[in-house]
């Protein structure tokens, strides 16, 4: 009976002997070959399997960390001469609409690290002396990124200024141009609420939404009122056409970005020719904003600003019926120029 007790733990001794050799034999060897390893990061991995149209794991570090200290202005010139850097003008700008989710739409587009954004509105084209300034000035404005990365701007004041599509011709004929939209009259009242909202901060009175988007003489829908001017979004971009077709401008489904967000940025990738990088990982909806928010990587996160998603005031339902059926001829035309159909009333 010793005996047997002897061998069997004589025969576990050996086992685990050789258990331990050959991990002890397996991590000399991966010792060995860590100098041929690629690092792994859990960032790198939601971006797919590599290739030759990817955008190095270092632009994205570089971009969250160093380039904000950049844009501070906290960078000497050699600095950056040695990382490559340029400030870029623009390949691609959101020219509109007001109220329609431009912010929310530039933000999410900087999730992609082939994308790097100027974070204030430049207001250089609608801006007579700001234009004035030159097209080095405007230049400058913009923040630094590597040669690859494509720079994007947004001044929803764009789309409506007389002025600005033959501004940006002349600078860009071939530049990409994003719209994005939503149904007009919910555009109209969100126009009219962020106005009130400051006139509130500053302690004063404003009228009513529906005095201000009908004309009490005629009792019809006052085109005068420049929330509802905007809303006609046709017209604007029938000016827009004079000179440039219709294949440089994307239109991007606002009321969408809201509740679906991801579909509508892949859409957006393609219209700017970026390998898809923006996945599910990026977006994650916060139940109380009700909105989506932005995951870049496994420590950075970010929401929009608290003053997106304001509670619109009430409005009478037969001004709300008026302005649709005033809106619907215009959305007809709308769709067929864009070859884009809304599911607008």
């Amino acid at each position: 009976m010793l005996f047997k007790q002897q061998v069997l733990l004589r025969q576990k001794l050996f086992v685990l002997g050789s258990l331990a050799i050959g991990s002890l034999l397996y991590l000399v060897a991966r010792v060995g070959s860590l100098d041929r390893l690629q690092p792994l990061c859990p960032i790198d991995g939601r971006f797919g399997p590599r290739g030759q149209d990817e955008v190095p794991l270092r632009a994205l570090q570089f971009k969250r960390g160093l380039l904000n200290e950049f844009r501070k202005g906290n960078a000497t010139k050699e600095q950056i001469r040695l990382h490559n850097l340029v400030q870029q003008l623009p390949k691609a700008i959101i020219i509109g609409v007001r109220k329609g989710g431009t912010r929310a739409l530039l933000e999410m587009l900087n999730l992609h690290p082939a994308v790097v954004k100027a974070s204030q509105e430049i207001h250089f084209f609608d801006n007579d002396e700001n234009y004035a300034k030159g097209i080095e000035w405007y230049r400058k404005k913009m923040p630094f990124s590597y040669p690859h990365q494509i720079t994007i701007e947004k001044s929803p004041a764009y789309f409506i200024t007389e002025e600005v599509p033959e501004r940006i011709y002349k600078m860009n004929s071939s530049i990409k141009l994003l719209i994005i939209v939503r149904e007009p009259t919910t555009r109209a009242i969100s126009d009219y609420t962020q106005v009130l909202e400051g006139k509130e901060r500053k302690n004063k009175t404003y009228y009513k939404f529906e005095k201000l988007a009908i004309d009490p003489n005629t009792c019809e829908v006052n085109t005068k009122y420049k929330a509802v001017r905007t809303s006609i979004y046709t017209k604007h971009l029938e000016r827009w056409l004079k000179y440039f077709p219709i294949e440089q401008f994307h239109i991007v489904d606002g009321d969408r970005l809201i509740t679906e967000p991801l579909p509508e940025l892949q859409l957006v990738e393609k219209f700017l020719n970026l390998p898809p990088r923006i996945s599910q990982y990026n977006l994650y909806f916060n139940a109380t904003r009700g909105f989506y928010c932005l995951r870049f990587n496994i420590v950075f996160n970010k929401c929009l600003a608290g003053s997106k998603g304001r509670i619109h005031p009430e409005v009478d339902t037969s001004v709300i019926t008026k302005l649709r059926k005033f809106f619907h001829p215009f959305n007809q035309k709308f769709y067929q120029i864009t070859g884009r159909t809304f599911n607008w009333p």
